[in-house]
C-alpha cells in the first residue's frame, strides 16, 4: 500500500532494505535453500523497521554447490531466465530477483514488464535493461552485474554468495555488523497502536471475509490413504500446461502494473528445452564465478531512458514502505533516486 502511495524510494533507503534482504538470502543459501520468490508482497516490516522475510511456498531446500534445480515457479517479473528457460537453476536465481527488487525499488516498476505474459518472458529473455540517467553510478553497476542472463557470471554466483553482493561499493557505507545487530537505525518505522494492529495493510484485503480459515480437524487414516502419492498444482499452471505455454494475463498480484500482472506460479516439474531464442554473450564477465549453469549468449544492453520501453518479543509486521522519514539522511553518495515529483507514472499505480 505504501509502496503504491509514495512511488519510488531514494537510494539510501534502498541501501538499506536491500543489505538487510541480502543478509536474509545469505542466510538461507548457507543452510542450502534457495528462496525463489523474492517481490515487494513478500518483504514486510517488524514493529522496530526492520525487514521481514516472508511466504517460503517456493522454497527449495538441498541446493548446494554443483546442485541444480528445475521447478517452474515464482512471479514472473521477477523469474531468472534459467527458470523460465527451465535449464536448471540454483541459488543465482535469487541475486536476479535481488537486481529486478532493486530496479523496482528505485524506478517504480519492474525491469522487464509488457501487456501479457508471454511478451514479458520475452523481453525477460531477450529485452534491452534500460537505466534511467538519475541513477548513481553505484546503483547501475549493480544492477548491471546483479541482471546478467548468463547465470554463471551473475553477481553472487560463485562460492562467496552473498559477500559478493556485500562487498559492493553501492553497500560501502553499511556497518553490516552493526546491520546484523539491529543497530542501524530503520528508515522508516510503521505506527502500530497493538500487536493486532492491521492498519498498515491496504483495506481492500483486511475488509474481506475469509473464505479459507484454518481447519484444526485432521483426516481419518483411511481419508489420507487416499490422498497418498499426490501433489497439488494450480489449475492456472495446468491450463498454460495445455496451452503451450502461451502463458494468457491471469493478474492476481495486488501491485498489478498496467498490462504486466505479476502472477505468482506454482511450481511444477518440467524438463526439457522449449525453443526460445538465445544471443550474443555478455560485454563483462567477473574475473572469479564458478561456473554454475551452461553459459548462455545473451547481452544486457543498456540504453539511456529516453529509449525506455512504457508499454520471543511479540513482532509485528507491516506491508515494506518507501516513504523517507523526516531526519533521515542520505548517505555521502547517494542523491535521490527519482526524478522530479518522485512518483510512481499514474499508469503504472493501482486502481483503488
Amino acid at each position: 500500500m505504501q509502496l503504491e502511495r509514495e512511488g519510488i524510494f531514494l537510494e539510501d533507503t534502498a541501501c538499506f532494505y536491500l543489505a538487510e534482504i541480502s543478509m536474509a538470502l545469505g542466510h538461507l543459501h548457507q543452510k542450502g535453500i534457495i528462496y525463489r520468490d523474492l517481490k515487494p508482497e513478500n518483504i514486510m516490516l517488524r514493529n522496530n523497521g526492520h525487514v521481514k522475510l516472508t511466504d517460503f511456498g517456493l522454497c527449495k531446500e538441498s541446493i548446494h554447490d554443483g546442485t541444480v534445480t528445475h521447478t517452474f515457479c515464482g512471479t514472473i517479473e521477477y523469474m531468472a531466465p534459467e527458470i523460465l528457460m527451465r535449464s536448471g537453476h540454483n541459488r543465482a536465481v535469487d541475486w536476479w530477483s535481488l537486481g529486478a527488487l532493486m530496479y523496482d525499488m528505485l524506478t517504480g516498476a519492474a525491469p522487464f514488464t509488457a501487456e501479457n505474459r508471454k511478451k514479458t518472458i520475452d523481453k525477460i529473455l531477450k529485452g534491452k535493461l534500460n537505466l534511467p540517467p538519475y541513477l548513481t553510478q553505484e546503483a547501475r553497476d549493480l544492477l548491471k552485474k546483479l541482471l546478467r542472463r548468463n547465470a554463471s557470471t551473475r553477481m553472487g554466483a560463485g562460492p562467496r554468495d552473498a559477500l559478493d553482493v556485500q562487498g559492493h561499493s553501492f553497500f560501502r557505507h553499511m556497518n553490516w555488523d552493526d546491520l546484523l545487530a539491529f543497530k542501524v537505525e530503520p528508515p522508516f518505522k510503521p505506527f502500530l497502536q497493538s500487536a493486532d494492529d492491521v492498519s498498515q495493510f491496504d483495506s481492500k484485503f483486511t475488509s474481506q471475509t475469509p473464505v479459507d480459515s484454518p481447519d484444526d480437524s485432521t483426516l481419518s487414516e483411511s481419508a489420507n490413504q487416499v490422498f497418498l502419492g499426490f501433489t497439488y498444482i494450480a489449475p492456472s499452471v495446468l491450463e498454460n500446461i495445455n496451452e503451450k505455454f502461451t502463458f494468457e494475463p491471469k493478474s492476481r498480484s495486488p501491485r498489478k502494473l498496467l498490462g504486466s500482472p505479476r502472477t505468482p506460479v506454482s511450481p511444477m516439474k518440467a524438463e526439457g528445452e522449449d525453443g526460445w531464442s538465445q544471443g550474443p554473450p555478455f560485454p563483462e564477465v567477473p574475473t572469479t564465478t564458478s561456473s554454475l549453469l551452461p553459459p548462455t549468449d545473451t547481452p544486457m544492453e543498456v540504453f539511456n531512458v529516453e529509449q525506455m520501453d512504457i508499454s520471543s518479543n511479540m513482532e509485528v509486521s507491516a506491508p515494506l514502505p518507501i516513504k523517507k522519514t523526516l531526519g533521515s539522511n542520505t548517505g555521502p553518495f547517494m542523491k535521490p533516486a527519482h526524478p522530479a515529483g518522485g512518483k510512481r507514472p499514474k499508469n503504472r499505480r493501482m486502481n483503488h
